[in-house]
């Protein structure tokens, strides 16, 4: 499993996904928007109700197979800024086994 740390305001998101789906073809993958976060400079992005257009945090988390992830992991360095990418090993419950991922 691999967990990709962006924010809104990076426009690297859609060639992320694009690298990810048309040239890696990892297994699955999910954005998912924060309501509030804040990395390494300490400032907190977040919103409101009444204000949905601020620069908040988004997650990124894609899965397969441990060889193509690292592959994957080595090919998405260009994307994202250094120590915005953590993965961890998981257990893929099928009811059709695909094989280890």
């Amino acid at each position: 499993m691999v967990r990709v740390y962006l924010s809104e305001s990076d426009h690297g998101l859609k060639p992320l996904l694009k690298c990810l789906h048309d040239e890696l073809g990892v297994r699955g993958a999910t954005v998912t928007r924060g309501v509030a976060g804040f990395g390494a400079s300490g400032v907190v992005h977040g919103t409101s109700l009444l204000d949905l257009s601020s620069d908040l945090p988004l997650v990124l988390e894609f899965f397969d197979r441990p060889d193509r992830a690292r592959a994957a992991i080595e090919r998405i360095k260009d994307f994202v800024e250094p120590g915005h990418v953590v993965s961890w090993p998981v257990d893929v419950e099928s009811s059709g086994d695909p094989g280890p991922a």
